[in-house]
Parts: structure tokens; C-alpha cells; sequence
């Protein structure tokens, strides 16, 4: 790649293969989790670049009802599994870069355009990390009698009790898991956390370090730690609530932990027809370069459906995304009360809120 860009020499494919970054502190966990796999439907639904940014995919139920008795004159009869609908949306975002020549001149080429270049993948990261949470706390804001069985069911809320019982302990995670699961606890896989809250983790020393033996046969940790059999992501991007003093309660702070399953989210790049391009503006400021970089992609929370409810344009604000009349549970789309849901204790999503 060269030194310095222009219009003319840009290479938009060979950009998109750019991955040196230098190093940030945001650590954007929840992005590089297993929490994110792969849907071929939501795919082929938004293969082609021309297509909608808004789907409704099928979502198959299973068997059920109850088993008759096989007398010899007792009739069968059989019933047939629900298809339920989901809605998938496209988020779409965009962002420009610009340094000017003469930045360039008095610095000795000091390479602004660069440094730029290597921080875009990092910064992307950050950009999806905060369109997910975004998505968690719509889900968490949904309404309606359905949709409040997986809100209430998968949030474990400690923070209004008192003394220690407020914060994080050893059997914090279990319960939490279990009630919103029940017995498909084992669901969850991933603990992404504050580090006050891993903190006060160490400090009860419920957190245990994964180990490797080195060829010296040194036993090293990893710095991956596990909480109750979880695999443990601190990242302190998680959601934080400033709370203020009440009468004779003091001032604290709520702190949001997720707890999710292997693909509890289904995640497709969709692509952009021109995620990358830079513009050369010989006039202004003595000449500048700026770099334009877009994206599309789809994230979409397992047996949770995006409706569109409230939505100014064809891509959802992360505002938008927080608004919980825009989700509700995966349906078969029937009316009033004859409508079926899916089963929440099969979303392997749940929060835990304590004061750390």
C-alpha cells in the first residue's frame, strides 16, 4: 500500500484487506465472542445488493401435544408444527476521514492517512460492539404480556438488596441462568462483564484462570478466566446505571452483565457496493484526502423478532434499536389471542444487574 493516498491510486479491495490496527482500549468483546455465527438465510435473503434491508424469515416449531392411548379403539390424530415468522433488519452505517496536505507538509510526512488506515477495522468493531448492545437493550424493553415472560424471566436484578447480597457472589450466575432457562441452563456459554464486577469476581476468588504448559513444561495462565464453567469476556463497555442517594441510601452504580449462548446471535455481513473510496479535494484547505467507508450488516438476537414499528429510514438509528416497541418474540404472526409465541427459555440471552 502507498505511503499517501490519493483518488487515483486507491485500491478499495485491497484496502478491505487491511487488518494492521494499532492499539486501542476498548476491547469491543462482545463482537469477537462466539455469541455471533452465521445464518445462511439471512444471506441468501440479502444477497444481492439491490435487495430490501427488511426480511421476515421462517422459523420452524416443534412437534408437541400429547401422546394417545394406543387400545384398539382409541382413533389418532395428528397435529402440525406452527411456523413461526421472524423479522431480520439491515444496519447500515457510514463514516468519513479526512487529513489535509498541508498536515502532511509541516509535520515531514508524518503519514495522518495511515493512521487513519489501520485503526478502521478497530473501529468498526466498536461501532458493531455498540449497535449490539443497543440491539440488548431493546430486546430487554420489550412490552406485552408474552414478551414481558422472557424481559422479567431473563433479568436477574440484585441491585436493590442490601449489603454484599447486592453484588455478584457464588451463586449468582446459576440462578440467573436458571431462571430464565430452567433446566436448559446449559444454554449459556458466555459471561461478557464489567471489570468492576470480574473484579469483585477475583476478589472471592470465583474466577479461575484457564492454564496452558508451555514446551518447558511451565504452567502459564491464560488470562481467559471462567465463572461457574462460563468462559468469562471482560469489557468495560458493558452498560453502567448512576443511581442517586435516597434518604439514607447512598449513591451507586447498577452494572449491566450479559449472559449468552454459542450463536445467540445470528450475524451476516451484507456488504456495501462501495464499502471503501477516497476523494481528493485539490482546493480546499490547500488539498486534502478523505477517506469514505460504509457497511451493512445484520444482527439478529435467536427467537427474537425485529419489527419495524417505529423506523424513519431504511436502516435503524441505534436509538431506534433501544426502542422496544421495534422487537417482540418470535410469532406465527396470528392475531390477539389465538397468536403462539416461541418458548422464551429456549433464547439463550439473559442479563444479570447487580452493583458490581
Amino acid at each position: 500500500m502507498a505511503g499517501k493516498f490519493n483518488s487515483k491510486t486507491f485500491n478499495a479491495e485491497a484496502f478491505g484487506k487491511y487488518t494492521s490496527r494499532i492499539p486501542q482500549t476498548k476491547k469491543n468483546e462482545l463482537v469477537k465472542s462466539r455469541a455471533l455465527k452465521g445464518n445462511s438465510d439471512i444471506r441468501n435473503a440479502f444477497s444481492s445488493q439491490t435487495g430490501t434491508a427488511y426480511a421476515t424469515l421462517p422459523m420452524y416449531g416443534i412437534i408437541d401435544g400429547d401422546a394417545l392411548n394406543y387400545d384398539g379403539v382409541t382413533d389418532i390424530t395428528a397435529t402440525s408444527t406452527t411456523t413461526f415468522e421472524r423479522g431480520v433488519v439491515v444496519v447500515g452505517r457510514a463514516k468519513g476521514w479526512m487529513e489535509s496536505d498541508f498536515a502532511e507538509d509541516i509535520t515531514g510526512g508524518a503519514g495522518f492517512m495511515d493512521n487513519v488506515a489501520v485503526q478502521v477495522a478497530r473501529y468498526w468493531d466498536g461501532v458493531d460492539q455498540d449497535t449490539l448492545i443497543s440491539i440488548l437493550k431493546g430486546i430487554f424493553s420489550m412490552t406485552g404480556t408474552n414478551n414481558l415472560k422472557f424481559v422479567n424471566g431473563h433479568t436477574y436484578d440484585i441491585s436493590s438488596k442490601a449489603n454484599d447480597a447486592a453484588f455478584v457472589g457464588a451463586a449468582t450466575l446459576n440462578s440467573a441462568i436458571q431462571q430464565a432457562s430452567g433446566d436448559n441452563k446449559e444454554l449459556f456459554k458466555i459471561v461478557i462483564m464489567h471489570s468492576v464486577v470480574a473484579t469483585n469476581l477475583e476478589n472471592l476468588k470465583l474466577l479461575a484462570y484457564m492454564k496452558q504448559t508451555d514446551a518447558n513444561g511451565i504452567e502459564r495462565e491464560l488470562g481467559l478466566a471462567t465463572w461457574n464453567g462460563r468462559v468469562v469476556l471482560i469489557d468495560d463497555s458493558m452498560p453502567t446505571e448512576d443511581v442517586a442517594a435516597n434518604g439514607e441510601t447512598p449513591a451507586y452504580t447498577k452494572y449491566t452483565t450479559y449472559v449468552l449462548g454459542e450463536g445467540a446471535f445470528d450475524y451476516e455481513n451484507i456488504g456495501a457496493h462501495v464499502p471503501y473510496e477516497m476523494s481528493r479535494d485539490p482546493k480546499t484547505n490547500g488539498g486534502q484526502d478523505t477517506l469514505y467507508s460504509r457497511q451493512r450488516k445484520c444482527f439478529a438476537p435467536y427467537g427474537i423478532s425485529y419489527t419495524k414499528s417505529s423506523q424513519a429510514t431504511l436502516s435503524p438509528t441505534n436509538a431506534e434499536l433501544e426502542n422496544g416497541t421495534n422487537w417482540t418474540l418470535v410469532n406465527d404472526g396470528g392475531t390477539g389471542a389465538a397468536r403462539k409465541y416461541i418458548d422464551h427459555k429456549a433464547i439463550p440471552i439473559a442479563r444479570i444487574i447487580s452493583r458490581g
